[in-house]
């Protein structure tokens, strides 16, 4: 009667993974869409200590924000940055006071936006490294319409794009329909279609050296 050996369990490439009764492990998972744990942020920080011009509107149940001062007035240098740091937050009001009081503050920037452009390049690269489909996306539509917003934004952007697009190569390809789990439900946003919409839109307003830079950090990117 022959008696049958055990199987052993071996990492891959290892001496251990050539013997005859050995099984190779799976490779542990890369983790590489993992969402990451976002730190209170800045924006966080001065709404709390009341020093930033807005506040919840509870006049539109919530859903709005009303602003204490002209935006017209306000210095751009300055607040522009700190809500642009709030693109991070998922929590209610600092998501909605973040995201709405950026766009406000574009709506009527006009010759403002240009010369901050500089200082929004870090707080958008980390709130697309939060690998969270909630502040991509979000993230995603303000980028949109940051290049949008005045003129020449778009052109001066594409020097930076190098520090945004590694997590837009990341993602280009995750459809709706491929059903991974951070797109499971039917009613949240592709962000693959998301990306490939913002991507041309970056090519669009960023003038003759933005396709080469887009190309060069995301091969497989091919305008409509």
């Amino acid at each position: 009667m022959s008696r049958t050996k055990k199987e052993v369990k071996a990492d891959g490439f290892t001496v251990k993974a050539l013997m005859r009764n050995s099984v190779v492990a799976r490779p542990p998972p890369t983790g590489v869409y993992k969402q990451r744990p976002s730190k209170p942020t800045a924006f966080r920080t001065y709404y709390e200590r009341r020093e930033l011009p807005i506040a919840v509107d509870h006049n539109s149940r919530g859903k709005n924000i009303a602003w204490k001062v002209d935006i017209e007035k306000l210095d751009y240098q300055y607040y522009l940055p700190l809500l642009f740091h709030g693109l991070c937050e998922t929590e209610y009001p600092y998501e909605l006071l973040a995201r709405q009081g950026i766009h406000d503050m574009l709506e009527r920037g006009g010759s403002k936006i240009l010369p901050v452009l500089p200082k929004l390049i870090i707080p958008i690269r980390n709130a697309m490294n939060t690998k969270n489909h909630q502040v991509m996306c979000s993230t995603l539509r303000i980028l949109q319409y940051l290049v949008m917003s005045a003129d020449d934004v778009g052109v001066a952007l594409v020097p930076y794009l190098k520090q945004i697009l590694p997590v837009f190569n990341l993602f280009k390809n995750k459809k709706r329909n491929l059903g991974d789990a951070i797109e499971s439900r039917r009613d949240r946003e592709s962000i693959g279609d998301l990306i490939e919409e913002t991507l041309e839109i970056l090519e669009h307003y960023g003038g003759p050296d933005a396709f080469k830079q887009i190309k060069s950090m995301i091969p497989t990117y091919s305008p409509a």
